[in-house]
Parts: structure tokens; C-alpha cells; sequence
């Protein structure tokens, strides 16, 4: 192997595993997102990577220190950085302008890898359990049709795709599984697959969530499956949470704070800390009345039974969501004294996680900042809305759809190590 790797990105989202590849080494040619806030945050990390690269991160750390705004942000970066981020939905009309604006991000270079994996909402178990087609017909149920135009057109040696663990049950109209469907697919463009069901606290994360990760390799080869490292790093949830400011409900900042010292190495190994920029986004959402009663029987169950609430045994005068068939466990308790805490989801901002401290009952939900550090994004990263006010739900829902990125850092770690 010679030379840095390159890779696209579709269906990119807030960058979780762009920014694990880019971690273990990998450079990005382009991401390919729908999201308007997510692909500003897009553009604000592939700025970051630029100036540390050339050794400018001053203008990053004052940008979070909010002495600059984001398009003067923008201005300090190559035009090319920032329009490496492309904002659109893949489809049949977009297919050859978003080609056209790759082919002329890579220039004469080949593409190596691609890697991502469309919306999962389509083949979740909870999706098709809330839609009354059980999502059949939906059109995100084949995007990976426009996937696999990507491979036809670039022939990269290696592509990773993922998505949620309901992919492997999900059926189209006649009945026949997507995940099938795509497999024979990737298969008549030229690639053998094979997958694997990952659970991320396996592998040093201190969050318990599982995704399927399917790789593809060009030609017939078999056996190449890049099965990432396990990790058990022996520490507890307290790990990500500690050296945070204690804060009330509605206390905190999307500015910088001020972090505590740390004296443990996960946060270090797991490539989060990082002293030489502000830490943000640790501002808890306000609490009201109602909030208060929920999170006081959530943890009195919790305390009691170690067992998370059920939505639907609330009093009906505390049951303010329509949805009662999905999502009960809404309100988790995301306890500092175990090794992992349950799933980040995108719905967070409004379906309030409550945080047991074992020393401080802060009595709030989580921030995005903890939310972020329990999908091991690193604190130097910034989550941006469409405009350029700072906002917690686009923020929440960035964090919570992301892979983990010390997974896709694994991940990415293990292909290179394999690489042919």
C-alpha cells in the first residue's frame, strides 16, 4: 500500500465514520449528505483537519471561543474544503451533478474506498412497527440502488456499508429480504461481501449499540472481513461524565467550559480529550414539572430494580407523547456506576435520558457534549444548525444517528492493517 488512502462518504450524517477513517489515516475525497445542519458540520470539521494539517488551529479555537462567526470561519479554509461537503439527497435527479462535483473533487486520482450507509428509520424494527405500511414502499428502502451506482462508476477496492441490526429482517413488497437483495447486487457490480453484527461496547465504547457492517471487496476473494480489535477498558461510564462541569437543568453552555483534570487514560486512548481546544455543548436542557416527576419514578425504579421505565405505566397525566407502541424506554437512566450506558438516540432532545452521578443527583437530562462523548466523538468536534445559531435538538439528532466513532476508528484501523 503506498500512499493515504482515499475514501467518499455518502449518506454522510454528522461524520461519525468519516471521522474514524480520517482517525486511523484515511483521507476524505468528499461527503454526500442531505442534512443541512449536519453538513455544516461537516464543513466545520473538514476545517478543522485543514488547519491542523497546516498548523493553524488558532483560528479553530477561536471560532469555538466565538471570536469569529462561521462565515468569516469558512473564509480561512480553502473554497475547496468546504465544498468537498456536498448538500443534497442522493437520487435519480442528483446522480450526476453529485458525479460530476466528485469527479472533479478526485481529479486524476483513483477513489479507494467508499463507505456509508443510507437512513436506517426505513429498516429499524421500531420504524416498520410505527408506520402503518411497515415502511414497504419507502423510498429510503432503496437508496442502496444509488449506492451501488457509486461502485459501478468508481470501482473502489473496498466499500463499508452500515446500518441498523433491523436490516436483517427487513422485507420489500414481495417479501424478499433488502439485505439479500443488496448482497446480490453488490455481488453483479463486482464484489464479494461478508458482515458482521458489531456491538460497540466491545470495542471500547461505553455505550451498549449494535450495527450491522457489511464489507465489500472488489474481485473474489474471500475471507478479508476486517474484524476490529475487542476492547474491555475496564472503566465505567463516570469515565465520560467526571471532569464535566456539574450542572442543573437548564444550566450549562454551547460556548466553551471549563473541564476539570482528568487523571484516567480511556478518555486519551479513545481519542476524545483534547486540552488544546474549548470544550462545548454542555448545556442541559430546562426541566419543568412534569419532567421532574418522571425522572423521580425513572430513578426511584432504577434504584430499586435496576430496570429502565416503561412509558405506558406513567400516570396519563404525565403522558404527553402520542406514540405509546415504540420507544417506551424514552426515559433511561444513564448510570455513572456501570460500563456502559443504553443507546444514544437522535429523539433524545425531547424524550429526556436522566444522568445518575453516584456522588451529585444533578437531576437533568444529558447534554450534548455527554451524549457526544458517549459516541466517542472527540470534544474539539462541533455540531452545527442550518443557520448560525447553535441549537440542541439538530445537535442531539446528529449524535444520536452517528456510528460511534472509536467503532469506525476500529473498523478502519483493521482494513488498513489488511489492506491489498
Amino acid at each position: 500500500m503506498n500512499g493515504q488512502l482515499n475514501f467518499l462518504d455518502l449518506f454522510a450524517g454528522a461524520g461519525g465514520l468519516s471521522e474514524g477513517f480520517i482517525q486511523a489515516g484515511f483521507k476524505p475525497v468528499a461527503h454526500v449528505e442531505s442534512d443541512k445542519a449536519a453538513c455544516f458540520t461537516l464543513q466545520t470539521r473538514m476545517a478543522y483537519h485543514w488547519l491542523k494539517l497546516h498548523d493553524q488551529e488558532e483560528i479553530y479555537s477561536n471560532y469555538l471561543n466565538g471570536t469569529l462567526n462561521r462565515p468569516d470561519f469558512y473564509e480561512q479554509v480553502p473554497k475547496l474544503i468546504v465544498d468537498s461537503v456536498i448538500n443534497t439527497e442522493i437520487g435519480s435527479s442528483t446522480m450526476q451533478d453529485i458525479i460530476q462535483r466528485v469527479d472533479s473533487l478526485l481529479g486524476n486520482r483513483k477513489l479507494d474506498l467508499i463507505i456509508g450507509g443510507p437512513p436506517c428509520q426505513a429498516y429499524s424494527v421500531v420504524g416498520r412497527s410505527r408506520d402503518k405500511n411497515r415502511m414497504i414502499g419507502d423510498k429510503r428502502n432503496y437508496l442502496y440502488l444509488y449506492y451501488a451506482e457509486f461502485l459501478k462508476r468508481y470501482k473502489p477496492s473496498y466499500f463499508v456499508f452500515e446500518n441498523v441490526t433491523g436490516l436483517l429482517s427487513a422485507r420489500d413488497e414481495e417479501g424478499c429480504l433488502y439485505f439479500n437483495n443488496m448482497q446480490i447486487l453488490f455481488c453483479k457490480c463486482g464484489y464479494e461481501t461478508e458482515f458482521m453484527t458489531l456491538s460497540a461496547e466491545n470495542h471500547g465504547v461505553l455505550q451498549r449499540r449494535k450495527r450491522i457492517v457489511l464489507v465489500g471487496k472488489r474481485g473474489k476473494n474471500t475471507g478479508f472481513y476486517p474484524v476490529p480489535d475487542k476492547w474491555n477498558p475496564g472503566v465505567n461510564v463516570s469515565e465520560i461524565f467526571d471532569d464535566l462541569p456539574s450542572i442543573s437543568a437548564g444550566d450549562g453552555n454551547v460556548g466553551p467550559c471549563r473541564v476539570k483534570p482528568y487523571s484516567g487514560s480511556w478518555q486519551h486512548k479513545a481519542g476524545i480529550r483534547n486540552e488544546d481546544f474549548p470544550v462545548t455543548w454542555h448545556k442541559a436542557r430546562p426541566n419543568n414539572k412534569q419532567d421532574l416527576e418522571i425522572y423521580r419514578i425513572a430513578v426511584e425504579l432504577w434504584n430499586s430494580e435496576k430496570t429502565c421505565l416503561n412509558y405506558n405505566v406513567l400516570p396519563d397525566r404525565l403522558k404527553t407523547h402520542r406514540q405509546r407502541d415504540s420507544f417506551l424506554d424514552r426515559f433511561k437512566v444513564v448510570a455513572s456506576d456501570r460500563p456502559f450506558s443504553h443507546t444514544v438516540v437522535a429523539h433524545i432532545s425531547k424524550d429526556g435520558h436522566y444522568y445518575i452521578h453516584p456522588d451529585i443527583d444533578q437531576n437533568r437530562s444529558i447534554t450534548p457534549r455527554e451524549a457526544a462523548r458517549l459516541q466517542t466523538f472527540p470534544d474539539d468536534y462541533y455540531f452545527e444548525s442550518s443557520n448560525c445559531l447553535p441549537g440542541r435538538t439538530p445537535a442531539f439528532r446528529q449524535i444520536g444517528n452517528a456510528v460511534p466513532v472509536l467503532l469506525a476508528r476500529k473498523i478502519a484501523e483493521k482494513l488498513k492493517e489488511t489492506w491489498v
